[in-house]
């Protein structure tokens, strides 16, 4: 296997790869410091390499296509100058890591921070994000998953727009300062997951279909035709992106890959393309003594995806589970357009948090199909959960988030309802203090044809729900500035509490054995009073009781059960939160008559008990 771009050997000698069988010939341009050109030589399979001396860190190249097209490299490690430009040569041995104590940390005690760099600081750049991370750990995050990175189109984006799987965005700093925000993440007791994206590349800057077969027209996307992982000439592009994965794990530290809608990758080869992934990462955790996550977000409700590779799974360790956020959102904000038809009753998130997928066999009305796999005998970790996320913030058409469909008690519930979850939790960048900016989804592409497709598409896609008003202009300025996270709001008001409500959710979380113990064996969830959710959550002699009101009016019910004693350690409606004041009592009996506040979350432990 041929290692691909520009691969710094040390002594100003460079190793430069291209999988180009489509050109005639291929030709290293360097520009800078000098300029020269040099031959490439055709190997087999459709490669070219050189290896060069009097090559420094920092020169910058592109490869001349059959004579005529200079093209920055696929596989460049950084794009000083933009998607466009010369790519440039990288020396990754020449930063002195300090984190060479750190262990990582276990998947079930993760507590998850998905945020977008650019719009998490005004700066947006790595060297601004390590300036907040001491606010994380303050909340009690120790993890952070990061929007994707690779470059793409001018200086704002999601990111899903990338065109150099192996770079960094150059708007958001140089691949040391990605170095240096993973050592302060681990210095604190952070680790950091990676978003990477390998079913698509972003239509501006998209080079290689000069250079070879990448896409097939047998199968496609919403992004048009698919990547080409099972076809003619399909090895060379299975590695490309395979050991993209490992690059960034080995390079930078990383500790963990959130892999992007895996469901749109189509492989009917006898290895899946996720499978080939999942096994390169674990030969890399093998050679490093060190465990690499994946998590993978998958549209299929289907558990093979988190099957081992040994029993016909594709190998992943973890993966997003839907199910829990449309259960939830549609139940507390009774929007029922698009999928969210398929949800709403207070049974679809009861299972949900019993068993994992809701949708395990059943037939969906929205899909208008019998859809998922029994997902019941799957650990708690295997799952991530949220309330909000980019996707369920950013596609809808005005990025607004739950915070403004939402009141305070009905937030804090939805908290409670994720934290409290045997699931792993993850947080929205913000909604810590219910952050109200919108995060809406924007763009900075220099075709006009491909702004104006971009426009159309947001509108198709809004096209399945009943939203109202015209949706921000992914192109303008203003739409990302008015994106960026607004700080000084944790302090003030409502946000103040919220943020109060959520560090005292995560502590109880972390301090329990019982809340972040994964079995999901030890977990009971019934229904009482049709709007009540009983939830029981134990592991050895820590046993809890989280008694949920998800009606809008005081809600009475008879607590059932044997003789134990239960004592109160949480209450949503304490003043401290922002409530009025519990009138729950502080030590009850099973056989209770209780009468819960609306939209309120209340946690006992059990003090005793007698036979």
């Amino acid at each position: 296997m041929m290692k691909h771009g520009a691969n710094y050997l040390g002594n100003r000698r460079c190793s430069f790869t291209l999988w180009a069988p489509l050109a005639e010939k291929v030709e290293l341009h360097l520009i800078s410091p000098e300029e020269r050109l040099m031959a490439m030589e055709k190997k087999e399979h459709g490669y070219f390499s050189v290896e060069t001396d009097n090559i420094s860190p920092g020169t910058q190249y592109f490869y001349r296509l059959n004579g005529e097209k200079d093209r920055p490299d696929p596989a460049s490690h950084f794009q000083p100058e933009g998607l466009h430009k010369a790519s440039q040569v990288i020396d990754h041995t020449t930063y002195q890591w300090k984190d060479n104590t750190w262990q990582g940390i276990e998947l079930k005690d993760m507590i998850i921070y998905e945020l977008h760099v650019g719009t998490f600081t005004p700066e947006g750049t790595f060297q601004a994000l390590i300036s907040r991370l001491d606010d994380l750990v303050d909340l009690g995050i120790n993890a952070i998953e990061i929007m994707p990175i690779s470059q793409f189109p001018g200086n704002r984006n999601w990111g899903y727009d990338g065109v150099h799987p192996y770079s960094v965005q150059n708007s958001y700093g140089t691949p040391d300062d990605l170095r240096q925000l993973v050592d302060e993440c681990h210095a604190r007791g952070i680790a950091v997951i990676l978003d990477m994206v390998y079913n698509h590349l972003g239509p501006e800057g998209n080079y290689v279909t000069e250079m070879g077969p990448y896409f097939i027209d047998k199968y496609h996307t919403p992004w048009g035709a698919a990547l080409n992982f099972d076809e003619y000439y399909c090895d060379p592009v299975r590695d490309f992106f395979a050991e993209s994965a490992v690059f960034f794990l080995d390079n930078y530290h990383i500790d963990g890959l959130r892999l992007d809608a895996i469901h749109a990758v189509f492989d009917m080869g006898a290895v899946h393309f996720w499978q080939y992934v999942t096994e390169k990462i674990e030969q890399l955790s093998l050679l490093k003594g060190k465990r690499f996550f994946t998590i993978a977000e998958s549209d299929l409700n289907d558990t093979k995806v988190i099957k081992p590779r040994e029993i016909g799974g594709w190998g992943f360790d973890s993966q997003w589970m839907d199910d829990f956020h449309h259960s939830l959102h549609a139940l507390l904000t009774k929007e029922k357009t698009g999928y969210y038809s398929d949800f709403g009753r207070l049974e679809h998130l009861a299972k949900a948090i019993q068993k994992g997928y809701v949708y395990n066999g059943d037939y969906s009305e929205y899909r208008k199909r019998k859809y998922g796999n029994d997902s019941s005998s799957h650990s708690g970790e295997d799952f991530v959960v949220c309330i909000q996320n980019h996707d369920q913030v950013g596609n809808r058409m005005l990025g607004d988030r739950i915070t403004s469909l939402l009141s305070v008690e009905a937030l804090k519930l939805a908290a409670a309802t994720m934290l409290l979850s045997p699931y792993i939790p993850m947080l929205f960048m913000g909604e810590e203090y219910a952050e109200d900016a919108p995060f809406t989804y924007f763009v900075s592409h220099t075709d006009s044809w491909l702004v104006e497709a971009v426009r159309n598409g947001r509108k198709a896609e809004f096209s399945a729900f009943a939203w109202l008003g015209e949706a921000p202009d992914p192109q303008a300025e203003e739409t990302f500035q008015s994106s960026k996270l607004q700080w000084h709001k944790r302090t003030e008001g409502k946000q103040q509490l919220i943020y109060r409500w959520y560090k005292q959710l995560i502590a109880l979380r972390k301090e329990r054995t019982a809340l972040h113990h994964p079995d999901k064996n030890n977990v009971q969830v019934s229904i009482a009073a049709q709007h009540i959710l009983v939830l029981q959550r134990w592991h050895e002699s820590d046993d809890l009781l989280c008694l949920l009101n998800f009606a809008d009016t005081p809600t009475e019910f008879r607590l059932e059960g044997n003789d134990s004693i239960w004592q109160q350690i949480l209450d949503s409606t304490d003043t401290k939160f922002g409530g009025t004041g519990s009138d729950l009592p502080y030590v009850l009996q099973s056989n209770t008559r209780l009468q819960l506040s609306p939209y309120s979350v209340t946690v006992y432990e059990r003090r005793s008990s007698e036979s």
